[in-house]
């Protein structure tokens, strides 16, 4: 599994409860996933323009064609904006019926990066679509 750095957002260092989100996007066609984790990166870039955003990382496996966030909110209302936000709705509008998303959230009391990917991880390795994600977390 492929992960990039951490991505601060608007409310990063933020104290309190947190809500964390982890996606997995199983594409049906290898040929699919470059322009996937490309528009994911383009999201990422925006990143610290979201209300209620703390952080995220994204993460690949390219040999599974998947690809997926771990994205960390202030709470469900931050989480429900960036779901509505229109750069969101236009990239799954172009990856709609081209594989199987799936998606997972948390609540914690508090944010630890370490902590937070450990169980992000191990969710994805838990249940991922398709098979079971080899390969060590980076």
């Amino acid at each position: 599994m492929l992960r990039s750095s951490w991505t601060p957002g608007q409310t990063h260092g933020h104290r309190g409860p947190v809500l964390v989100s982890v996606t997995d996007f199983k594409l049906d066609k290898i040929r699919d996933l470059p322009g996937a984790y490309r528009e994911a990166r383009r999201l990422a870039a925006l990143w610290p323009e979201l209300p209620g955003a703390h952080g995220m990382w994204l993460w690949t496996v390219p040999t599974a064609r998947r690809c997926g966030a771990v994205a960390v909110w202030r709470d469900t209302a931050a989480l429900h904006h960036f779901v509505a936000w229109p750069p969101h709705v236009a990239v799954m509008g172009a990856y709609k019926g081209r594989g199987t998303l799936t998606s997972t959230t948390w609540q914690a009391d508090g944010f630890d990066q370490g902590a937070t990917w450990a169980r992000a991880h191990a969710t994805l390795r838990a249940s991922p679509p398709g098979g079971r994600i080899s390969g060590a977390s980076h």
